[in-house]
């Protein structure tokens, strides 16, 4: 069974003397907001500075200036951001952020990157980048491009695990496996005091967790398949310490990391990573909007000849 576990993200920043998404807007809203988008909340959980929403198809956390929405599968991220553009005055946006990670079967997406840009440009001018090699994993991204400065205080982290061991992705795919047994597995109490968790364990596979204290936000999702393994975690705060932990923890063989205004990415990440582990691919950009983007990837060299993998093409029609 194949699941699209790479996630597409979007992110709204607004102008909170005019409005407060954390308080001004009722949960009808954010459920309509969901839908337009192909996925449905699963649950919810609330402080003071953050509301985070479980999805079907990963996660949505809202602050009192900005909403990030995170959606995997085949759901059409851009149209979340369409929904708001249309409720709300544009005056109201600050500024807004698209981001596309590359997808296993793309062909099964309802539109590609370029196709997403085209609709956003319908509402807003903005720049597209490529972080990455066309031929190996990469990022998109695309921001609005106004007069809007990032405050170089708000970081965010998001490291990938993809094709993770044999034991790992047979742990994870038990048909028995319960949210708590995955929070141990990952050490996730020890690894984030204080956190409150809401977390949900999807059937056949799949799992999704959301943590929040205070302003501060992670989440982790997980798509166990062996042949289309894919566990991401993000956060507002600084995971680069965590590397060890997951490697361990999931023995993947590719690991990639997105951060933005992580100022000494290079230095950080020294030692992080088994030696194994060689960089194929850095890329860095100062964005117009003053944020710096590094996203790197990480691949073990080979130890040994692995097999061909055996397709089972009984009754497949392909489209021309």
């Amino acid at each position: 069974m194949f699941f699209e576990g790479s996630e597409k993200k979007a992110q709204i920043i607004i102008n909170v003397d005019k409005l407060s998404l954390l308080n001004d807007i009722d949960d009808i809203f954010w459920d309509a907001l969901v839908n337009s988008c192909g996925a449905k909340v699963l649950s919810s959980m609330t402080n003071t500075n953050c509301k985070a929403l479980l999805l079907s198809e990963s996660s949505l956390f809202i602050w009192h200036n900005k909403l990030l929405i995170i959606t995997c599968g085949t759901s059409q991220l851009v149209k979340a951001i369409e929904f708001f553009l249309d409720s709300y005055p544009i005056d109201i946006v600050q500024q807004i952020s698209y981001q596309r990670k590359n997808e296993y079967f793309s062909h099964a997406q309802p539109s590609c990157f370029s196709q997403d840009v085209k609709t956003l440009r319908q509402y807003i001018s903005g720049k597209a980048y490529r972080f990455g090699d066309l031929d190996s994993h990469h990022n998109y991204l695309f921001h609005q491009d106004n007069n809007f400065k990032a405050n170089i205080n708000d970081k965010s982290y998001e490291i990938v695990a993809y094709h993770i061991s044999e034991s790992a992705s047979k742990m994870l795919t038990d048909p028995h496996l319960t949210a708590l047994r995955i929070r141990s597995m990952f050490h996730i109490e020890e690894l984030f005091p204080h956190f409150d968790f809401d977390d949900h364990v999807f059937h056949p596979f799949g799992y999704s967790l959301n943590g929040i204290h205070n302003g501060r936000f992670f989440t982790i999702h997980i798509t166990p398949q062996a042949e289309s393994s894919y566990i991401s975690v993000s956060a507002n705060f600084d995971l680069i310490n965590l590397l060890p932990q997951l490697i361990t923890t999931l023995a993947p063989k590719t690991i990639d990391i997105l951060t933005s205004n992580e100022l000494n990415f290079e230095k950080k990440i020294l030692n992080k990573l088994p030696e194994q582990f060689i960089c194929t691919s850095l890329v860095k950009e100062s964005l117009s909007i003053g944020e710096e983007i590094v996203f790197s990837s990480y691949s073990q060299n080979a130890q040994h000849c692995s097999d061909a993998i055996n397709l089972k093409m009984n009754n497949v029609v392909c489209s021309l």
